[in-house]
């Protein structure tokens, strides 16, 4: 997609503060954190919603927000993670690139 900006973020055309990449998946910090250590995970390769991706792709997009939440976890001191994926506007979804949010949580803070 020509004017999707995660696509332009993994092609390069975009900074981002990237936090972990494999093959198919990027994982970078997002711009508007809810806290401190608020982590975007996508698959590399253009897909709307979580209703266009296929399995196999999905399989390693949901391996690599698990690995984010136990980094993210570890190296924030989160007492828990929040995992967030909208799918459509009407429910809430902004950028139109499949994305799984990785918030670190606090009691106290």
């Amino acid at each position: 997609m020509n004017d999707c900006i995660f696509c332009k973020i993994v092609a390069g055309e975009i900074p981002a503060t990237k936090v972990h990449e494999t093959e198919d998946t990027l994982a970078f910090l997002d711009v508007k954190p809810v806290s401190p250590g608020h982590t975007l995970v996508i698959p590399k390769k253009h897909y709307e919603n979580i209703f266009d991706i296929p399995e196999d792709i999905l399989a390693k997009v949901i391996s690599e927000t698990k690995y984010i939440a136990k980094t993210v976890k570890e190296s924030t001191n989160a007492d828990g993670i929040s995992i967030s994926q909208n799918n459509g506007e009407a429910a809430g979804q902004v950028v139109h690139h499949l994305h799984f949010h990785v918030i670190p949580r606090s009691k106290h803070r």
